[in-house]
């Protein structure tokens, strides 16, 4: 049986913790937090109804969940190890080389990192450093399957290779990042989106409910099964993306977007939080995540049919 080892486990680290037990893994965690464990359990608790409509492995329990009391009893004997601690490059690079102190050397340390870049990670590991990548999932990780894996200077083909596979025992979907550069792929996407928003909010021109139902009743409806390149291939007809380019290439010159951020004012602050508490309607964060994973299995169970394996794509991410 195979064993992850998780250093943190705040939502992302209970994240790995419910999809690896789902898939059938012993899971031993550790986090200085006494309330830690109690967190988790009730994440758990939460999470497996959803992971039991999507399907579990025979072997799979929450009681194969063990807390310990050091990094060093968490690393031992495990399969693979994923750090989420808080996104501080001096704390993760203090941890992970406390990590790769206490770890076998043929072991994968995947860091949750949202835009850390492998090679600053590797700065103070000194036994096997390659074997340190960045593996960034997204939330919710026991439902969602992609995982950016980033290999730094020092790492080995062989090595994210190996970190492909375990990933993929864990019902993942690894996306090989060819090069690293801050944000990964996915967070620099969402990142872009997420600033043309702001700016939408900050000038008046929409509220963030009118913003979110224009990715929710459009563009957002189409990304889950083809992603921004094949629709806009669609959108050139017949002849493809040539000729989309051809026609709407032009408009890459007008000022449709600002990518740069516009200033966080406490104004654009109330904006942005009181239209998101319109927005949930008195509904509880956890009232809203039951939703939420609820509308994901349902979706996951329709998109399976269409991925590309589903084709005979075999091969394809």
């Amino acid at each position: 049986m195979s064993r992850l080892a998780v250093i943190g486990t705040g939502v992302i680290g209970n994240g790995w913790i419910a999809r690896a037990l789902a898939q059938g893994w012993e899971v031993v965690a550790f986090d200085p937090d006494p309330k830690a464990p109690e967190r988790t359990r009730s994440f758990i608790d939460n999470a497996w109804p959803s992971l039991t409509q999507l399907g579990l492995a025979p072997d799979a329990s929450p009681e194969r969940l063990t807390f310990v009391a050091t990094i060093e009893e968490a690393v031992n004997g495990a399969d693979l190890i994923q750090e989420n601690v808080p996104e501080r490059l001096p704390l993760k690079q203090e941890i992970l080389a406390a990590i790769d102190a206490a770890a076998e050397p043929d072991v994968i340390i995947g860091s949750s990192t949202s835009g850390f870049k492998p090679t600053d990670l590797q700065q103070k590991c000194q036994k096997t450093p390659g074997r340190v990548i960045v593996a960034h999932p997204f939330n919710p990780v026991y439902l969602l399957p992609l995982v950016e894996l980033v290999g730094g200077e020092a790492t080995q083909p062989e090595q994210i290779a190996a970190a492909q596979e375990r990933y993929q025992s864990l019902a993942m979907r690894p996306l090989v990042v060819r090069r690293e550069i801050e944000g990964h792929i996915a967070d620099r996407l969402m990142e872009a989106l997420w600033r043309e928003a702001l700016h939408l909010v900050n000038d008046g021109v929409a509220t963030t409910e009118e913003i979110d139902a224009a990715v929710v009743y459009g563009c957002g409806l189409r990304w889950p099964l083809m992603g921004t390149f094949l629709t806009f291939h669609l959108a050139g007809g017949e002849p493809g993306m040539r000729h989309m380019l051809e026609q709407f290439g032009p408009a890459l010159k007008l000022p449709w977007t600002k990518l740069e951020a516009p200033e966080l004012t406490d104004e654009l602050i109330d904006k942005v939080v009181e239209g998101c508490e319109h927005q949930a309607a008195g509904r509880s964060v956890a009232t809203l995540d039951k939703r939420r994973d609820d509308f994901l299995v349902e979706l996951l169970e329709v998109v399976h049919k269409y991925w590309p394996e589903a084709e005979g794509l075999k091969g394809r991410i």
